[in-house]
């Protein structure tokens, strides 16, 4: 059959709430910089109450979401499955999605609130998170769309989503719908500790992957190994194709039994919130839509370089424009 989405995520459905804040802020909220916690509602609301009288900015996210969009801002065509809540953040969340001109699949839940983000930014550009799932956590199989799965050429799901049993349900059986239909399947670690406690699932499902992201941690972690050549080699066992970005030392990847390594395009590192959802973006729009892992590192790369040189999750300049200055002047360098 002809299928009429590129690439289908499969991920939370969180509003992003992001405040610039000092080290001594997350000193005084009892938090640990750099950390991603997962909180109730409770400690989610109060939070917030804390944080009232700094000025925020806010947009639709959650991390496969995020690589989502940067997809189709460069010109894919795309459509994302979550769960999100029948209140004001869930609708907000959905006239983003309509505005960005992405399919957009979800359930809208009466008993839960749609889920929320706080990511606190400290002026080095390391980001704080607290998140609380909210409705995104009860994503159950029964709400899994098989019809755009089918119609997808990539399905790209979230290693989040692992954290919770219903979730972790329905990824499989989508990954089972996936194979039943030739969608290929790309997978984002997303995080060390679900390494640490989900390890048995994210694995079943790295070897039912084409595709891995993870980052340098994230890769010596899964791996149990200590150096990222080492961690690459081992997950090139595990899946056919792997990427592990490497901070300031670029990024090294494999793609059809050949290993590629692209630079960092050094910026001046404002916050690093989103940095390796562009770089999986970025890198998914170059290996669809051109085929061509070389075009797919470098501007995957390019692009995660200049989303840290600015505040937010979302590229401010034209990523059409960068797309051409990496396709038009950077490559032919080469």
């Amino acid at each position: 059959m002809k299928k009429n989405i590129q690439l289908c995520g499969f991920g939370n459905g969180l509003v992003d709430l992001q405040y610039k804040v000092t080290d001594s802020d997350i000193e005084k909220l009892g938090l640990k910089k750099g950390d991603m916690t997962l909180a109730d509602s409770f400690q989610q609301n109060d939070l917030l109450n804390k944080l009232s009288h700094i000025t925020h900015n806010r947009c639709s996210g959650g991390s496969a979401a995020n690589s989502i969009i940067a997809f189709t801002q460069l010109g894919g065509i795309s459509a994302y499955q979550t769960v999100l809540g029948n209140d004001d953040f869930g609708k907000f969340y959905a006239q983003e999605f309509s505005e960005l001109h992405i399919a957009l699949k979800s359930e809208f839940l009466n008993d839960f609130s749609t889920g929320t983000c706080i990511v606190l930014i400290t002026p080095d550009g390391e980001r704080t998170m607290h998140t609380y799932l909210g409705a995104t956590a009860n994503f159950r199989p029964e709400f899994v769309d098989e019809n755009l799965i089918k119609n997808s050429e990539w399905l790209y799901i979230e290693g989040y989503e692992f954290s919770e049993e219903l979730s972790t349900n329905a990824i499989f059986k989508s990954i089972k719908i996936a194979k039943e239909n030739n969608t290929k399947i790309a997978l984002t670690v997303s995080a060390d500790f679900i390494i640490s406690v989900f390890r048995d699932n994210l694995l079943k499902a790295a070897k039912e992957a084409d595709l891995i992201f993870c980052n340098e941690s994230e890769a010596m972690n899964f791996t149990s190994t200590d150096n990222y050549q080492s961690a690459f080699e081992v997950l090139s066992e595990i899946c056919p194709n792997v990427v592990v970005t490497l901070g300031k030392k670029g990024a090294i990847y494999k793609w059809n039994d050949s290993v590629y390594n692209t630079p960092a395009y050094s910026n001046e590192v404002i916050d690093t919130t989103g940095a390796g959802d562009m770089f999986a973006g970025a890198f998914l729009y170059g290996i669809i839509n051109d085929n061509s892992p070389v075009k797919a590192g470098h501007l995957a790369s390019f692009a995660s370089g200049r989303i840290v040189s600015q505040f937010g999750a979302r590229i401010n300049d034209d990523m059409i424009e960068i797309k051409n200055k990496v396709y038009n002047d950077i490559i032919p360098s080469l």
